[in-house]
């Protein structure tokens, strides 16, 4: 099966400095499914980045995501990331399993972004919004 090519990238924005968030987009293996999938730390001054958040997306809140010109953000993300990602491992597949239903990801996806937050806080690092 070949990978379905997208005219535009697809544009995921997440926290590069969260251990979590950068494992995670590493771990889904979108690339082999859909084609072309840009990574974009949301600490960096990216295009992507000046956009969701003129959007109103609060980066520290949840990742976003674009694609084919529409902007998720937070548990979506999560739940469109499951559709999408390839199901190659035992991770992947618990990963489809778990978030492609979307009550599941909203009801999961608080406790996500708190043991994030938690981790940053006892690593030292400061909150996105926080950033000059």
């Amino acid at each position: 099966m070949q990978p379905r090519q997208t005219p535009d990238p697809i544009w995921i924005v997440y926290d590069g400095e969260c251990p979590f968030c950068s494992a995670y987009v590493r771990m889904v293996r979108l690339r082999e499914a859909v084609g072309t999938v840009a990574l974009i730390d949301a600490r960096t001054d990216h295009p992507a980045v000046r956009e969701a958040k003129s959007l109103g997306l609060d980066l520290d809140e949840g990742m976003a995501l674009k694609m084919a010109g529409e902007w998720l953000h937070g548990d979506a993300v999560m739940t469109r990331l499951a559709m999408l990602s390839s199901r190659s491992n035992t991770l992947n597949r618990l990963h489809a399993w778990v978030f492609q239903n979307p009550a599941r990801a909203r009801l999961l996806y608080p406790w996500l972004r708190a043991g994030r937050n938690a981790v940053l806080r006892l690593l030292g690092r400061r909150k996105i919004t926080e950033l000059a």
